[in-house]
């Protein structure tokens, strides 16, 4: 491939989580674009060794592009919080645990936001980072960044969305949670949806 465009293709989405899974579906989906997973296709989760959300998109997109031979995105993200000094950020995930407990993640990053006194919205400003890499099999790449600022709310609220969601308040978001708002409303200002918008401008 010469020009670089996603139409036509299979892509495969380094991710064994459903829920990000089914973002990019909503998102690719109604463009014509089939879309596959890591965890679907029962690929290995990679070790994540790096220290940015750039290099460890770039271990998942290298592992699961290796593995299927199909054009590969993989997205890292993460919530990076002013107070905790961008954290957890890169770690994200880990603060959930193994069993991937988000209910105990939450509280982790509330409890020390307590610590740190910080007990109002302006204190508790947070980021959601999301950086997508596209690998070819010819070893192209590009690279997107998208990201959402908002705040951070306690006790957490709405059943929609996964991860933090219902902690984080976006800018835009009228005051709702990630997980209140319905999916077009999140897939019209969330950090995933602004670096796939920055992706389709260029390759769809």
């Amino acid at each position: 491939m010469s020009a670089k465009t996603l139409k036509g293709e299979t892509l495969l989405i380094a991710t064994h989580n459903k829920g990000k899974l089914e973002e990019f579906r909503q998102i690719f989906g109604p463009r014509g674009v089939e879309v596959t997973s890591a965890g679907e296709r029962g690929l290995g989760e990679p070790a994540e060794t790096e220290n940015t959300f750039i290099g460890n998109a770039r271990i998942k997109a290298k592992a699961a592009m290796e593995a299927s031979g199909l054009v590969t995105i993989a997205d890292d993200s993460g919530l990076c919080v002013d107070a905790l000094d961008g954290g957890p950020g890169v770690y994200t995930a880990d603060w959930a645990g193994p069993s991937r407990d988000w209910t105990m993640a939450m509280r982790t990053v509330e409890e020390k936001l307590q610590a740190k006194g910080a007990t109002t919205p302006e204190a508790r400003r947070a980021t959601f980072n999301c950086t997508l890499v596209v690998l070819w099999p010819d070893g192209s790449e590009r690279i997107f960044v998208g990201q959402a600022p908002g705040y951070l709310t306690w006790p957490p609220r709405g059943q929609l969305g996964h991860g933090y969601d219902p902690m984080f308040v976006p800018d835009g978001g009228n005051g709702k949670t990630f997980a209140e708002l319905t999916a077009d409303q999140k897939n019209a200002i969330s950090h995933r949806a602004r670096a796939l918008d920055l992706l389709m401008k260029e390759l769809l």
